[in-house]
């Protein structure tokens, strides 16, 4: 039987200050998308919101601009994908092994409280699928609660974009939120990597997460290894 994995990429393109461009950081879709492509994986793309998801200018630059990058963004076939994305009511949480949200500073505002998300992410878990995150797709986790009522991060172990990465990127003063502390306030057992922007991705049985840009492959090898 094919496994199939629905990806969540954002629809928001700027900050608060609209001065200020965000969106998806590319990298973390191919690099993903290329691991479950090699096991032929059936892959899916949603928004919160469907329709177009915009790219994070700075995830087109060296050194984020890759390889994979490079072979997404130039291929038009690829990048339709990302301008028609399903939304969360086109989407039967039934037919998936496995959900992987992606980051970019632009999921920091739409990601937490869409309702559509947190139903498909709660469908999957409870039908004994894998929830994943990399680098900021984490705030997609920060609200979800499955049936009982709980959070569905209390208690386990996560990683996801540190608020010293932050800093480092220089957005610390752009962004709504610190994720980091507010993932702890939820009873999360945050881990991060010793070096900022190493790869460092953490399973806790079915719920896989990775810290930064850099972990989108490691994070997407060991939601294939459960799979």
């Amino acid at each position: 039987m094919t496994r199939q994995i629905l990806h969540v990429v954002t629809n928001v393109g700027h900050y608060d200050d609209p001065s200020h461009p965000t969106g998806l950081w590319l990298s973390e879709l191919p690099h993903a998308w290329e691991v479950f492509e090699a096991r032929g994986f059936r892959q899916t793309i949603v928004s919160p919101l469907g329709g177009r998801s915009p790219l994070e200018p700075r995830s087109l630059k060296f050194p984020a601009y890759d390889k994979a990058a490079k072979s997404w963004h130039t291929n038009p076939d690829r990048m339709a994908l990302l301008e028609n994305t399903a939304s969360p009511d086109e989407i039967n949480p039934a037919d998936f092994d496995a959900i992987y949200f992606t980051g970019g500073h632009g999921v920091m505002y739409d990601f937490p409280d869409s309702q559509g998300l947190q139903k498909i992410t709660r469908d999957i878990w409870e039908q004994g699928g894998i929830v994943s995150s990399v680098c900021h797709g984490y705030c997609g986790l920060l609200n979800t609660r499955l049936s009982d009522g709980s959070l569905l991060v209390d208690g386990r172990k996560v990683t996801g974009f540190a608020w010293q990465e932050e800093v480092l990127a220089r957005v610390n003063k752009l962004v709504p939120y610190n994720v980091e502390e507010d993932m702890k306030a939820r009873g999360a057992l945050y881990e991060k990597a010793l070096l900022p922007f190493a790869s460092y991705a953490v399973a806790d049985g079915r719920l896989v997460t990775g810290q930064n840009p850099g972990s989108a492959k490691e994070t997407a090898q060991k939601v294939a290894a459960l799979l």
